[in-house]
């Protein structure tokens, strides 16, 4: 790897971490040594990159460094191309369109060298894959997710039995022929998963949930991590239960 390309690696690295890298982390993922890494982050300093950090305890990038965001490797590009594919054949309409559209982006965007990355990849999603139908609008759960708005469900299980819910949605996944709804459940009081195909009605109301959506989703990820640990035998970190739901 050329010296230039490893010092653009360096910046990669600590943008896309939250938290402070050592110089063994990013001397592993490099492949070279850490005294290459010191050299290296030492000369980014002196050229007014905005690093912190010191050696042992770790970097991070001041989050007021502009880089041009398309600045991008030949690696990158098919990863955003693969990706986009895949959202393009299995995401709802609204998602699969801006799926589209980034890919053409991307193509204009990039420097001519780098354009038959984009319209011959190395690498591509398989097509014809058939998901089962949404029993709510998921352009309009991304919305109600991102502002942080209740959803009244009448849910289906596998058994025909209905039951009504209202929920406070928290991120849609991607299974392999279905979509599920993550989401706390004022009902059950806790986190809960829907199939959204075995939503028979939604409506979206304009009552706002008593946390911020941020929080809310951190909060998701512990349970799974709980689930996790339950399942493999560690025993799992208390969790602090959610406040009632309110309407602001």
């Amino acid at each position: 790897m050329r010296r230039a390309d490893r010092l653009f690696q360096i910046i990669q690295i600590l943008r896309r971490s939250t938290r402070p890298v050592t110089a063994s982390m990013m001397a592993d993922e490099l492949e070279v040594s850490k005294r290459s890494v010191y050299r290296d982050v030492a000369d980014l300093i002196g050229q007014r990159v905005p690093i912190r950090g010191e050696a042992g305890l770790g970097y991070v990038l001041g989050r007021d460094f502009d880089m041009p965001p398309l600045m991008l490797t030949p690696d990158e590009i098919e990863a955003a191309v693969l990706g986009a594919q895949w959202v393009a054949e299995r995401g709802d309409a609204v998602l699969a369109g801006a799926a589209r559209d980034l890919i053409a982006k991307i193509a204009a965007a990039v420097p001519e060298r780098l354009r038959p990355f984009v319209a011959e990849p190395t690498i591509g999603a398989p097509g014809g894959h058939v998901t089962a139908p949404d029993g709510l609008d998921i352009a309009r759960t991304r919305a109600w997710i991102r502002s942080g708005r209740k959803i009244r469900i009448r849910y289906r299980t596998q058994d025909a039995m209905d039951s009504e819910r209202t929920v406070w949605p928290v991120i849609i996944g991607y299974a392999e022929t279905v979509r599920l709804l993550a989401a706390w459940c004022e009902l059950r009081k806790d986190f809960r998963h829907f199939r959204t195909d075995r939503i028979v009605a939604a409506e979206f109301l304009d009552a706002r949930y008593d946390a911020r959506p941020g929080d809310l989703r951190l909060r998701w990820k512990r349970h799974m991590e709980s689930e996790r640990a339950d399942r493999s035998g560690v025993k799992p970190a208390p969790r602090r239960p959610l406040r009632a739901a309110t309407t602001r």
